[in-house]
């Protein structure tokens, strides 16, 4: 299943957020797929305040990795660092993919042939300042 909406304001990427997040379990992953300055982790920042995290949610651009607990934790990943698959496979994050939080993973098209069956693709395309469409696309399970 796709929906596609057009936000024009970060009011309304927060209730997108909040329709995704009302989706999300245990194991759920989202990759993200958009070019930088989409609202990839502005869409997080969001996604985190209706998973209940209340901690302020940082791009993990340097660390490739950020945890933040709430009831279900989530784990926030950024691959635009990642330069090759050996560098992919010492880092072992698919193990956080399998686990018991919720993935977020921006700039996952470094990945695309190791993403679970249940992952929900987000696209974000940038249409001007202030608007951007998504397309979020939900596994047919």
């Amino acid at each position: 299943m796709v929906v596609e909406y057009l936000s024009e304001s970060e009011l309304q990427t927060d209730r997108i957020a909040e329709e995704v997040s009302s989706n999300l379990a245990a194991g759920s992953v989202i990759a993200f797929i958009a070019d930088l300055g989409c609202g990839k982790t502005l869409f997080t920042k969001f996604l985190a305040v209706h998973l209940g995290i209340n901690e302020e949610i940082t791009s993990p651009t340097f660390n490739l990795l950020e945890e933040y607990e709430g009831e279900l934790p989530l784990y926030h990943f950024d691959l635009y660092r990642i330069e090759s698959s050996a560098e992919f496979d010492m880092l072992g994050f698919e193990d956080y993919w399998e686990g018991d939080g919720i993935s977020v993973i921006e700039w996952a098209d470094r990945a695309f042939d190791r993403l679970p069956d249940n992952t929900i693709f987000i696209r974000i395309e940038y249409v001007n300042e202030t608007t951007r469409r998504f397309q979020i696309e939900y596994p047919d399970n």
